[in-house]
């Protein structure tokens, strides 16, 4: 007798045996039909090895219930003696509450788990045909069917076949049940069938012979009229035969529906007939069919009917799948299509979405059926249905890492797992990943994840999900695949003579340079060849779409040359699409990134990373610097490395002014120009200050140590303190120094200057990297005066000696490096000077004008076109930067928006004050970033600087290129150059010149 508030020995057993209510578990052990195997080790211990424990008991005993006294004990025999059957027919109810609905309704159909022989463990079309054979009818049909599908059930949960292996079953079965459907079609309308020739052509995952448990099957029909059959006629009786097939399959019977039978992908889909002949297809496809629709037939595969027929229509329609990469826009189309799926799901679904959401199943075909369509023109081992098969043979042919195949083969076999299991539940079509606790619990003990089933099934869910997203977007979306698609059949694999006519027919200027480095990089057998092999008909079409083909294929061979043995080269201009179209736009833009690039090869990883053209900060910067600085034995190796961070990060600026420039066909070039000017700007005189931030650490440490006798502060100037440098800037400063308590002013003022000739002459040391030119000639009397002096020193000039130019230069000043609080004061210094108080007098603003005026005359170069010199010329950088300074001059004491040291700043703030219009402050704005892009583009095309456009046709032509203009039209671009600058020179005779001030 069981004491009151005491659990049962067997309560407890169960709930040690996964049972999730152990008290109705426990009444369903005790019943009459279980007497004589309830206390069998065995069956508990079975029971609790299922999916679902409670739910395998329960379809146990219903399955009992339904059996004749002589059939019970004969099941309950087999079930305690026989471990294949105990196994099988226990998994089954577990993981399925359908198929134990159908073994209640149909109880002697547990035989069918029984035979556990070879044939039985592989079966194929053939055994599932016989399983079938005694169906006459729709309702005889469903049974026999899932009779059979309990069989690969049962050897599916037990783990007898994997997950790929249970698809072709499922598709193996799919394709016997429409040979019988259409045996019963037929047999119900012998005219019909004596009138055609009727083939089926099975489509998606059933062609693909990679079917779910409960899916659509899709297919097409192909009919012809059988001998001595008028064809009209002919083709309305296999359109009967095919929609009866179609309702034998899908119409609800009292034993439910077998799967939806699809004929959408059609030509023409709904619209279009049901049956067409073959001609009638191929007409179709060649003449009117999309893109998707060749995708679709890709997994094209007969599966009854006609055979002959089946073989036709498949051998006729594979060339045009084929060819359909060179279709135009091929890529772009089907990328298109993948974000429509995506967009068009529920968004409360989206993170349940196990086929179609974002790291679904769905990427994962989408990219491989995308790249066997790009290769498979000239690779036939690609030619496969099945999305695991497809994705070997890309894997073995190179076309995808081994590693990354690896990985998304996993991924694919667990997310189809799950599908798996989802639908077998209630053998529903659904896709979505259940919310209910104890659906995802059976769902991951159903996949082997007994301890924690439902936080483990989320966590593997996640990661494999997360795995798909990242390899897909990589695979599927790398703009490489768009310009291989648009190759002419052949070209992926570079012949010297197909070299030879597309250099000619793109236009390079020295075809047999070309061709020779050509021959250089594809010839060979090694791996790095045939990669090349394989990019360099992508990469002639970037280099052609340059202004400079020609540099960009001998900058390539240069680069291959250098890191061509180094394994993380080759990946990455395999693998990441990105990084390869990058560097064939920054090596055929010009000669600074190249030549930047050249003198350390390895920075092409810049080119790869997602994040690898954003520009880093100046505390970024100054730390590296200062690190690498530390590190070094003497001040000179100290420079070195720190002029090697800037020549990295000049790089890397210059790529990323290109890349945005120019744009890519996978991102847009920039639309705004002048944020391409502000983060040149700003990332060019960041690394300037860090660099000299790094040579003052080095010069002090050489001599002084850590600390330098007097303390020292560098106040950028002119552009540099602008934040407005080009890549050609020389970086404007100013020293100050002030000396240190008890220290001699005489011997710090020899410190300071030995400080600043060490830093200019570490900075300007002749090596492969680029000097950095420091200009102290805007400091006080110019040439004439100390290279640096103290604080004192400069108040002391400025109160006395100060010209109205010189407080006009000092709006630029902004410290920049060396002692914080040293170059606080000095600003504090100076601020009275630039911003004075009521603002400047009229005879400042005469003297003002005058030297404006002076400079017009006296600096521009002789046999300079004015209408296009960006710095001194008419509506130049000049003109734009003397009219804001000379504002913030004037209302900058009352106004703080306009105590800025940057020009584009100011003259917001001017607008904003109200002190320009909008339309005048539009015009100035776009006027100073066009010239300032120009002298950009000049540095990045000639690799050396200049402040008007080249004369040089070809290098006129790449200016005109990283300005947006296409090719042929550099007259344009200096049409609209002298316009905007015409107009912009109007207002400023307005403002500057002019009474409005």
């Amino acid at each position: 007798m069981m004491v009151p508030g005491r659990r049962s020995s067997t309560f407890t057993r169960l709930l040690r045996h996964g049972f999730t209510d152990p008290s109705a578990a426990e009444r369903l052990l005790e019943s009459p039909e279980l007497v004589s195997v309830r206390s069998d080790p065995v069956l508990l211990d079975a029971l609790g090895a299922t999916a679902d424990p409670d739910l395998a008991l329960l379809g146990l005993v219903r399955l009992v219930e339904a059996q004749e006294d002589d059939e019970r004990r004969a099941l309950l025999d087999t079930l305690v003696s026989a471990k294949p059957l105990r196994d099988r027919l226990l998994g089954v109810l577990g993981a399925s509450e359908a198929l134990g609905d159908h073994l209640a309704r149909h109880p002697h159909d547990w035989h069918a788990l029984v035979t556990y022989e070879a044939a039985d463990l592989h079966p194929g079309v053939a055994e599932f045909e016989r399983g079938l054979a005694g169906a006459t009818d729709p309702v005889s049909l469903r049974v026999a069917y899932r009779r059979c599908l309990l069989a690969i059930a049962a050897r599916d949960v037990c783990g007898t076949t994997d997950v790929a292996e249970t698809a072709a079953e499922l598709a193996d079965l799919a394709t016997a049940t429409l040979r019988a459907a259409l045996a019963i079609a037929s047999t119900a309308a012998p005219a019909d069938a004596a009138q055609c020739r009727l083939a089926v052509i099975a489509m998606g995952k059933c062609g693909g012979h990679e079917l779910n448990y409960v899916s659509d099957v899709d297919v097409i029909f192909v009919a012809e009229p059988a001998d001595g059959f008028d064809e009209g006629k002919a083709m309305q009786a296999a359109g009967r035969l095919a929609a009866h097939l179609m309702r034998i399959c899908s119409e609800t019977t009292v034993e439910g529906v077998i799967w939806p039978v699809d004929a959408n992908l059609r030509p023409e889909g709904r619209n279009g007939p049901l049956v067409r002949t073959l001609s009638s297809h191929l007409a179709y496809y060649q003449r009117w069919a999309k893109t998707w629709e060749f995708q679709a037939l890709l997994k094209a595969r007969p599966v009854a009917g006609d055979p002959r027929l089946g073989r036709d229509y498949v051998e006729a329609v594979s060339p045009l799948v084929w060819q359909a990469a060179e279709r135009d826009n091929f890529v772009a189309d089907v990328q298109k299509m993948r974000r429509r799926v995506v967009d068009n799901i529920p968004a409360a679904q989206v993170e349940r979405e196990l086929k179609l959401g974002p790291g679904g199943l769905r990427d994962v075909e989408f990219a491989v059926q995308l790249l066997q369509l790009v290769h498979g023109r000239s690779d036939a081992t690609l030619h496969s249905g099945s999305t695991l098969d497809a994705l070997a043979a890309l894997a073995a042919g190179g076309y995808v890492g081994r590693a990354d195949a690896a990985q998304m083969d996993e991924a694919y076999r667990f997310l189809r797992a799950m599908e798996h299991r989802i639908q077998l539940y209630r053998l529903r079509r659904t896709h979505l990943v259940p919310e209910d606790e104890a659906d995802l619990r059976r769902l991951g003990r159903s996949l082997g994840l007994r301890t924690e089933p439902v936080v483990s099934l989320n966590k593997e869910w996640k990661r494999h999900a997360s795995v798909v997203r990242r390899l897909h977007e990589k695979l599927f979306y790398r703009p490489l695949l768009d310009a291989v698609a648009q190759l002419a059949p052949g070209e992926t694999r570079l012949s010297a003579r197909a070299a030879a006519h597309r250099l000619e027919a793109l236009g390079y200027a020295d075809p047999a340079a070309a061709l020779r480095h050509l021959e250089a990089l594809s010839s060979g057998v090694s791996r790095k060849a045939a990669i090349q092999r394989t990019l360099l008909p992508v990469l002639l079409g970037w280099f052609a779409d340059s202004a400079d083909p020609d540099a960009g294929l001998l900058g390539f061979r240069k680069v291959s040359d250098a890191l061509g043995k180094t394994p993380w080269y080759l990946r990455l201009l395999r693998d990441e699409g990105a990084a390869a179209e990058n560097l064939a736009r920054v090596l055929s833009a010009g000669r600074l990134a190249p030549d930047l690039l050249l003198r350390a090869p390895e920075a092409v990883a810049i080119l790869g990373d997602p994040d690898g053209l954003v520009p880093r900060g100046q505390d970024h910067l100054e730390q590296e610097v200062l690190a690498a600085v530390g590190r070094a034995e003497t001040a000179e190796g100290a420079v070195a490395a720190a002029r090697g961070v800037r020549r990295r990060e000049l790089f890397r600026t210059t790529a990323g002014d290109l890349i945005g420039s120019y744009g890519t066909e996978d991102s847009p070039a920039e639309e705004d120009p002048g944020a391409l000017v502000d983060r040149v700007g700003n990332a060019v005189t960041d690394l300037n200050a860090a660099t000299i931030a790094g040579a003052l650490r080095a010069a002090v440490r050489a001599e002084w140590g850590e600390t330098l006798p007097t303390r020292f502060t560098v106040i950028g100037m002119g552009r540099f303190g602008g934040h407005e440098l080009g890549y050609g800037s020389d970086a404007d400063v100013l020293f100050v120094h002030e000396p240190r308590e008890g220290v001699d002013e005489q011997e710090a003022a020899r410190a300071a200057n030995r400080v600043v000739a060490e830093m200019r002459r570490l900075l300007q040391l002749p090596t492969a990297d680029p000097p950095l030119l420091i200009d102290a000639d805007l400091r006080p009397e110019g040439k004439s005066g100390p290279m640096v002096r103290t604080l004192k020193s400069y108040g002391a000039y400025y109160r006395r000696w100060s010209l109205v130019w010189e407080s006009q230069a000092l709006l630029r000043a902004e410290v920049m490096a060396g002692d914080a609080d040293l170059g606080a004061r000095f600003i504090e210094l100076i601020d009275p000077l630039r911003y004075p108080v009521e603002g400047l007098g009229d005879d400042a603003v005469r003297e003002i004008r005058r030297l404006k005026a002076r400079m017009e005359s006296e600096r521009m170069p002789r046999g300079a076109d004015p209408t296009l010199h960006t710095k001194l010329g008419r509506g130049g950088l000049s003109d734009v930067e003397w009219t804001v300074q000379l504002l913030q001059m004037r209302h900058g004491w009352e106004l703080p928006g306009l105590r800025t040291t940057r020009t584009r700043q100011a003259l917001a703030a001017a607008h904003a004050a109200g002190l320009v219009g909008s339309e005048e402050a539009s015009i100035l704005d776009e006027a100073w970033v066009l010239a300032t892009r120009v002298r950009n583009g000049v540095m990045l095309v000639r690799g050396r600087a200049g402040d008007t456009f080249p004369s040089d046709g070809r290098e006129l032509a790449a200016v005109g290129r990283y300005l947006g203009y296409e090719p042929g039209h550099v007259g344009d671009m200096l049409e609209d150059y002298r316009r905007l600058t015409r107009r912009a020179r109007g207002i400023v005779e307005e403002l500057f010149y002019g009474a409005h001030l």
